[in-house]
């Protein structure tokens, strides 16, 4: 399945070769920007499935679109630059950049370098969700440890029977422990004040 490709370079003839490198390749490019400053908008519009940057010289502006680009529609981002600074580099990993190239775009080397940021891009997707996953799950069970601490305070129950009461009621209402040990509580704070 081709590649929907979107390119920012200012150099308009050597985009324009790339978009025919990629074209013979099966891929499409949906959009080429002689400039980053709409970025975020035309990633917004377009959905490709990877963002292809050449600049001799990013700046701050460019690293401010490519955070945008990360933080609201998360693509793959191949930053082809002469920029060897170590500290930009890591700047530009900070910012979202998922393959950073020095020494020039070249048709040839393009598509391996893609394919190699959308295998790292998806990678890290999937351990960002399961570190949101693990996020979750770790606060709703101190929801849930206060629940019990408040039923074990309030009413004199053991810990294990405070924690089937959570989860006998859970089970009636048809509702998660932590939705039944957040409601109750909420309840606490509305009798304490």
């Amino acid at each position: 399945m081709g590649l929907l490709i979107l390119i920012v370079d200012r150099d308009f003839g050597r985009s324009a070769v790339l978009e025919q490198a990629f074209s013979d390749a099966g891929h499409t490019v949906v959009a080429r920007l002689q400039s980053e400053r709409e970025l975020s908008a035309k990633v917004a519009e377009h959905q490709p499935d990877v963002v292809i940057i050449d600049m001799e010289a990013p700046g701050r502006d460019t690293l401010e679109q490519m955070r945008e680009v990360s933080r609201d529609h998360p693509k793959p981002i191949v930053l082809f630059s002469n920029q060897r600074d170590p500290d930009y580099i890591q700047q530009a990993v900070q910012a979202g950049v998922s393959a950073y190239v020095v020494d020039g775009l070249q048709k040839e080397r393009v598509l391996p370098i893609v394919q190699v940021a959308l295998a790292r891009f998806r990678e890290f997707q999937v351990l960002k969700r399961e570190l949101e996953n693990t996020r979750t799950h770790l606060n709703d069970r101190k929801v849930v440890e206060k629940a019990k601490g408040l039923l074990m305070q309030r009413r004199g129950m053991s810990e294990s029977d405070a924690y089937r009461l959570l989860r006998k009621t859970a089970m009636n209402r048809n509702l998660k422990m932590v939705d039944v040990a957040r409601t109750l509580l909420e309840l606490e704070n509305l009798t304490e004040r």
